[in-house]
């Protein structure tokens, strides 16, 4: 099931998000791609304050991996730096994706033929310099 939104600010985004957040349970895995800029950190956001995680988030673009605790753990991935599908191999990030928490992974299409079943891809696209489309891809559960 797909499901279409036109988001005009970072607060639609983060609030879009935080819904999702709040009905996650363990295990549910949101990738997330689009280009540079058009909000997948503001949505990770959201989703953290869905889980009730009050800590700053940032894109963990160097680290690959921040951990936050909330009502369940998030684990916050990004892969843009991840150039080629074998440093997977060496990373075990299918332990998180298989595990008790939420994960949201920026830059997913870099692991496409690694993500679990369950995934649900949130795709963003720029309208304009203020205006976001994203498509989100629910599982077939």
């Amino acid at each position: 099931m797909n499901k279409n939104f036109t988001l005009h600010s970072e607060n639609e985004t983060l609030a879009l998000a935080e819904k999702l957040g709040r009905s996650a349970v363990r295990g549910t895995v949101f990738a997330l791609v689009g280009e540079l800029g058009t909000g997948k950190t503001v949505f990770a956001r959201g989703i953290a304050r869905g889980l009730g995680i009050t800590t700053a988030i940032t894109s963990p673009t160097f680290t690959l991996l921040e951990i936050y605790q909330g009502r369940i753990p998030m684990y916050h991935f990004d892969l843009y730096r991840i150039e080629h599908s074998a440093e997977f191999d060496q990373l075990f990030f299918e332990e998180y994706w298989e595990g008790d928490g939420v994960s949201v992974i920026e830059w997913a299409d870099r692991a496409a033929d690694r993500l679990p079943e369950n995934t649900t891809l949130v795709r963003f696209e720029y309208v304009d310099d203020l205006s976001r489309r994203l498509t989100i891809e629910y599982p077939d559960n």
